[in-house]
């Protein structure tokens, strides 16, 4: 894995140059108002015709335990994906990526689903759109399988939109079960460059 220091002149416009080049950026932590460039030698994706749900979580989400929602609360989903949890007690998420990615929401290019429990905010995604790609970059899940059900639906907007790039950046095992795969830089490149060519697809209906 490559990275590399960014400029400090960093504006939404290179963020988005930046995605359709193969990079991404990070910081060392929420307290580190720096970022460094990304760009994996395995990236991870899911494939849109291979994505998969288990019968136990098709069989949950028969039952709707959730509201979900597109774009009505993507400062909170950020927000929340920056808190600690057992599973990842510290955070890349800094107020310079909040910043950046509220811009990028403001602009038609950053989205979030959302999982609401009774009013209440209880799991979520957001990530990027650029052409006929959604680049994933954080999740948060406060109920069980609430992100998982948020998963769920963004490919379904995806499939149903015709975009081409499903980019989770790493696999986990958890993002295996659904299908995820690591694929090499080279033919990575090949998939990005042909979903960026194409023309933006709106993710919501707005």
């Amino acid at each position: 894995m490559s990275a590399q220091r960014q400029d400090p002149e960093l504006t939404p416009e290179i963020l988005l140059r930046a995605y359709s080049i193969g990079l991404f950026p990070m910081a060392e932590s929420a307290d580190d108002p720096e970022l460094f460039w990304v760009q994996p030698e395995l990236r991870g994706i899911i494939p849109l015709d291979g994505f998969h749900v288990s019968r136990s979580l098709s069989k949950m989400m028969r039952k709707s335990p959730f509201d979900i929602r597109i774009n009505t609360a993507f400062r909170d989903v950020m927000l929340k994906c920056g808190e600690p949890a057992e599973d990842r007690p510290t955070t890349w998420i800094n107020e310079t990526i909040l910043d950046l990615y509220g811009q990028l929401h403001e602009m038609g290019h950053a989205h979030s689903v959302e999982a609401f429990e009774d009013g209440d905010l209880v799991g979520g995604l957001y990530g990027v759109s650029l052409g006929a790609a959604f680049f994933g970059e954080s999740m948060f899940s406060r109920r069980t399988n609430a992100s998982k059900i948020c998963l769920v639906h963004l490919v379904e907007r995806l499939r149903e939109r015709r975009f081409r790039l499903l980019d989770t950046q790493f696999t986990t095992e958890h993002l295996k079960t659904f299908g995820a795969i690591d694929v090499p830089k080279a033919q990575y490149e090949i998939l990005l460059a042909d979903a960026v060519s194409r023309p933006d697809i709106a993710f919501a209906n707005n």
